[in-house]
């Protein structure tokens, strides 16, 4: 689409598999996919621009990101984003990205995001565009009986149901605050599926320092508030 501009190098071969992660709820997308990227051997090919992006950039040690960046290894794409997705331009986001990968003979594409439940079990959720594809993930997570799932994850899994793509989408249980530890679980069922192997007990240290940090600023707050706080004076009564 004219607003939608890919600018990559093609994949290496054909007959791909796709991998999407966009920032949503835990922010389990973007942290899983990038911690995939970064320690399982893929190398960065390109990026998504838009002029409907938000006006908005990440660094990482001064060096400026994309914001939505494309990743390879093998005959695996992988897609990262830093920036939330206006539900305006989530199907032309999907179109254009399917789009492009058909042109590669796109095989599947699992589609990685967060499902808010405030339960602490950290489990991962899974669906699919046809039971084929949920076969591919039955012992590996719990199919989602019912519900709906908006954003890119929704429209990419839109996309390929309209397109007889296989797909799958997992759903990591989280809270709706930065959530590694239901990254680390959704990790663990993509080791399974494609033999990744990635070690994802440094990611797991991460998410106990950021649970420690919230905590903190938690009792941070709740002292400030109770300062803050008039104290009631107990007045004899009259009458």
């Amino acid at each position: 689409m004219e607003d939608i501009t890919i600018l990559s190098k093609p994949p290496s071969g054909r007959g791909i598999k796709g991998i999407v992660g966009f920032p949503g709820s835990g922010l389990v997308g973007s942290i899983s996919v990038q911690y995939l990227v970064d320690n399982a051997g893929f190398n960065y090919i390109g990026s998504i621009t838009s002029k409907y992006f938000p006006p908005i950039t990440m660094m990482i040690e001064g060096v400026i990101n994309a914001p939505v960046r494309i990743y390879e290894k093998e005959n695996i794409i992988a897609f990262v984003a830093d920036i939330p997705i206006h539900p305006s331009i989530c199907y032309e986001i999907s179109h254009s990205i399917i789009e492009w990968l058909m042109e590669y003979d796109l095989k599947e594409i699992v589609v990685i995001a967060g499902l808010i439940t405030n339960t602490p079990e950290k489990r991962v959720f899974g669906v699919g565009t046809e039971t084929e594809a949920l076969d591919i993930i039955r012992d590996k997570a719990e199919i989602l009986p019912m519900g709906s799932i908006s954003g890119i994850p929704g429209s990419i899994l839109t996309e390929c149901k309209i397109r007889n793509i296989p797909a799958v989408g997992l759903l990591g249980e989280t809270v709706n605050t930065p959530d590694p530890r239901s990254s680390v679980s959704v990790l663990g069922v993509m080791n399974d599926l494609y033999g990744f192997d990635v070690d994802v007990n440094p990611l797991m240290e991460q998410a106990e320092e950021i649970e420690a940090s919230m905590q903190k600023m938690a009792e941070q707050v709740r002292d400030t508030e109770d300062t803050r706080t008039p104290k009631k004076e107990h007045l004899p009564m009259y009458g």
